[in-house]
């Protein structure tokens, strides 16, 4: 394998040279050269220029996309063109390194292009590298060896033919995660693979859905890709089929592909799939953040435009996207928080503290029992034994844990030798005995202090020294849990949130007395649980729940006061979150958030509200405020009035929001002042990974920020102007 061939002529990549000066630290993915010979038809001889994309790197950092790799690219494509032109070779494929194609644009570097002109070149540098795969004289070839994100995904999207492999993940195009639309092609080339509709999942629907990508089955089902192959002979086999191809052995049969400009079915299914993409949008955003928009404005447009010229709307939209708050804010948000901080948590111990864990107990068998049960039983592959007042309440936990393993089976999630192993692990026993030699016991009973405290005596009394006594409140003081048994420094809060399968994080409570290797083997567990641990002090409702109980609480007291629902409920419709308010305490349960705002009143005093009619319809059996319409539309029925009392201090849309800004300042300034986090950045990870707080508001503190909240409040902001 050799270095990326150097052009002889002058190249059109010398021009972004200005451009690469920008960003001398880049790491740079080099382009690897190698002629592959292999046999063709009638005797004959088929060369094929291998390009490997290599950071020469391990595995832990993966190849991604700035411009010098990108000049780089250009250049070696440019030196392969010509020896297309010749004859020299008949074919040029394009693979990575183990485990990557490219897991797309070095956001570290996008992000410090701060003038338009530089964010324009950038677009227009990806594109010109591009094109020459799209227009290379030969065949061009791309071997999808593993993650391919992006700006990777759509290195193989301009190749005439692709290849992915069976054991690939991370495949997809998560641009409007991050703030961007996909810019180097991949709006117009991929739903012409797909379809519009499967198009417009993996650009928008999968990222706005907590940034999921596919896999390598699942896209060669949807037409990205041409042939699959087995990872262990995954190059080999792709080389042997793209010889196939070149021969003329092999015909490429594409079923999903189209083309709306000839088609009128497929033009009306490409204007369909942006009228319903545009109304998920406005669901998951709002339409408070940008860049799935433009996305939705690139799609549009492509239906009747050509490649050349989406490419320019392609270009236009990146610029101008890469200036916005929204970008930079999400950058902050993904690259500096969800990338980074979750890796290295503020306060934790040194990781060798830790201690093994080879079993779990867990006290109770309902619903989130039942789910941690099924966490740690896949994830830590070691013996689960879930206790309940009664043997028909825990067989009843190890049933719904069996049957959930039983669907994702059937689902193809797992095996069935791993299905039969993780069922074996999990089982049930109505005495706390069966925890003697458990390494970690922790409790998911009735959110009530003195139930609490008295079940982590029984634990403590059949437990061994060292085992680890957890709790999962979400509200309560683990310090008053502990103070009356013999060994409280043995005691931690590992509060999870709720899908528990679903949502990341984990706030691990410290409470003044809990041991350094309990709370190292906590975060030790968190990571084997492949969570995001975040250390908080041991405060009423730690982080989420104080922050979501004090933004809830202002919109039930101006309800209460006598604005309008409808008005109190929307008003916070430009954050863009992911539910209103009175859904979410719908979807909580309102005997869950009048407790736990019962609680945070108690400690904290009229900052949280407890809202009188909340309690009137718990009183009343009212599970939520609102009821479907037959229009779809939403409306509080005439029983729900009725037991209803209201002020008469209605406010405005714009008051209610600001009021919120507000309030979420302060509380959030007095969460800092009282060292329930090591800082603003802790509040904004868990935020997003624990309430879903959207990414392009870049955290909490950030947006605080921008509307001016935290300076009206506390006299300054969460983060000084870099």
């Amino acid at each position: 394998m050799t270095a990326a061939p150097q052009p002889t002529q002058p190249s059109r990549f010398d021009s972004f040279a200005p451009l690469a000066e920008q960003v001398p630290h880049e790491i740079v993915t080099h382009s690897l050269v190698n002629d592959v010979v292999l046999p063709g038809r009638d005797g004959g001889r088929v060369t094929i220029a291998l390009v490997t994309l290599d950071n020469g790197l391990d595995h832990s950092k993966p190849t991604t996309l700035g411009p010098n790799t990108l000049i780089e690219l250009g250049k070696t494509l440019e030196v392969l063109h010509a020896r297309a032109a010749t004859g020299e070779i008949n074919a040029v494929a394009v693979t990575g390194k183990p485990y990557f194609l490219v897991a797309g644009a070095d956001l570290s570097t996008v992000k410090t292009l701060e003038d338009p002109a530089a964010g324009e070149s950038m677009a227009r540098l990806g594109h010109a590298a591009y094109d020459l795969l799209d227009d290379m004289g030969v065949p061009t070839f791309a071997f999808i060896n593993g993650v391919a994100l992006g700006g990777g995904l759509e290195i193989a999207l301009a190749c005439t033919y692709r290849t992915v492999s069976a054991a690939a993940q991370g495949i997809g195009l998560p641009e409007a995660f991050i703030g961007l639309v996909p810019g180097w092609g991949g709006v117009w080339r991929l739903p012409r693979l797909t379809g519009p509709e499967a198009g417009m999942k993996i650009m928008l629907e999968n990222p706005l859905n907590g940034n999921r990508s596919i896999g390598g089955k699942q896209a060669f089902e949807l037409g990205i890709a041409d042939a699959l192959f087995e990872p262990a002979d995954f190059l080999e086999q792709s080389l042997a089929w793209a010889a196939s191809v070149i021969a003329g052995e092999t015909a490429v049969e594409r079923p999903n592909a189209v083309e709306p400009l000839t088609d009128p079915a497929v033009a009306q299914r490409w204007s369909a799939a942006a009228k319903a993409a545009r109304a998920f949008v406005a669901a998951k955003t709002s339409n408070a953040a940008p860049a799935p928009l433009k996305v939705l404005d690139v799609f549009e447009a492509g239906r009747t435009a050509t490649q050349k010229e989406s490419a320019e709307l392609e270009v236009a939209a990146l610029t101008e996207l890469m200036q916005t708050p929204q970008f930079r804010d999400t950058v902050y948000a993904f690259l500096d928080l969800v990338q980074k901080r979750a890796k290295r948590p503020a306060g934790a111990p040194d990781p060798k503290l830790a201690r093994p864990i080879t079993k779990v107990g867990i006290v109770g068998a309902g619903l989130m029992a039942g789910q941690l049960a099924l966490l740690f039983a896949r994830q830590l592959k070691v013996p689960v034994v879930m206790t309940d007042i009664d043997q028909a309440r825990v067989d009843k936990g190890v049933a719904y844990v069996h049957a959930e393993v039983d669907k994702l089976l059937a689902k193809g999630r797992v095996s069935r030798d791993a299905a039969n192993r993780t069922r074996a692990l999990v089982t049930g026993s109505a005495s706390k005995a069966e925890f003697a030699d458990a390494d970690f016991v922790i409790e998911a009973v009735f959110e009530e202090l003195s139930v609490k405290k008295q079940v982590l005596a029984e634990v403590e009394a059949v437990v061994k020294p060292e085992c680890i006594l957890a709790t999962n409140t979400s509200s309560l003081s683990v310090t008053a849990m502990a103070e009356d048994l013999a060994h409280p420094e043995r005691v931690v809060g590992f509060h999870f949130f709720n899908p528990v399968a679903v949502m990341p994080l984990i706030e691990i409570v410290r409470a003044p007395e809990t041991e350094e290797t309990v709370l190292a083997t906590a975060f030790a567990l968190a990571k084997g649980l492949k969570k995001t641990a975040v250390l908080v002090k041991d405060a009423a409702a730690f982080v989420v729940n104080r922050v979501l109980l004090r933004l809830m609480g202002e919109v039930t007291a101006a309800f209460d006061e006598g604005t309008p629902a409808q008005i109190a409920d929307s008003a916070l419709a430009p954050m863009g979150l992911p539910m209103t308010p009175f859904v979410l305490a719908e979807m909580v349960g309102l005997p869950v958030a009048q407790h736990v705002a019962e609680s945070l009143h108690a400690a904290f005093g009229d900052r949280f509200h407890v809202s009188a009619n909340q309690q009137a319809l718990i009183d009343a059996g009212i599970k939520g405020l609102w009821t479907t319409t037959p229009d779809g539309g939403k409306e509080i029925p005439a029983e729900t009035l009725a037991v209803l009392r209201f002020g008469d201090t209605p406010s405005t849309s714009e008051q209610v929001l600001t009021r919120c800004q507000d309030a979420l300042a302060e509380e959030i300034g007095f969460m800092l002042a009282e060292g329930v986090v090591a800082g603003p950045e802790d509040v904004d990870l868990c935020m997003i990974l624990g309430a879903g707080w959207p990414m392009h508001l870049g955290g909490i503190t950030p947006y605080l920020d921008r509307v001016g909240a935290s300076q009206r409040v506390n006299g300054k902001p969460f983060h000084q102007a870099s």
